[in-house]
């Protein structure tokens, strides 16, 4: 499962005060959204496939539309032997398919909070 926390992104619009109210969460979830989907996506092309079964249960869930309240966006299978097949067992080696996903879009992702913190600073 993957876990995107947008609270300090929260706690630099509170700082930054009237001007940019709401703006610096509803960019900020409009990039976790982007990034959320694009995890998802690339969790299921790597995800092995035998009946389909684990790729089908990866999907996404996010609470709060971080301009009132923290985001969270969660990402990954439903099946019961996800953890399984990502980490591997005694009797079977690891088939990551979520953390190299995760992994792909790290820097975008930061590279888009940059962007929207910036763009945000510029607004004052």
């Amino acid at each position: 499962m993957v876990d995107i926390d947008l609270s300090d992104v929260l706690k630099l619009e509170r700082s930054l005060g009237a001007v940019t109210a709401g703006r610096v969460g509803a960019l900020a979830a409009k990039v976790v959204r982007k990034v959320a989907a694009d995890v998802e996506r690339d969790a299921k092309i790597l995800a092995p496939v035998d009946t389909g079964n684990l790729r089908n249960s990866i999907s996404t869930s996010i609470t709060g539309d971080g301009r009132h309240a923290s985001m969270r966006a969660e990402i990954g299978p439903t099946a019961s032997y996800g953890g399984y097949v990502e980490f591997g067992t005694s009797r079977m080696g690891p088939q990551p398919y979520l953390g190299p996903s995760l992994d792909r879009h790290t820097d975008p992702f930061v590279t888009a909070m940059e962007q929207v913190a910036e763009q945000s600073l510029g607004d004052l």
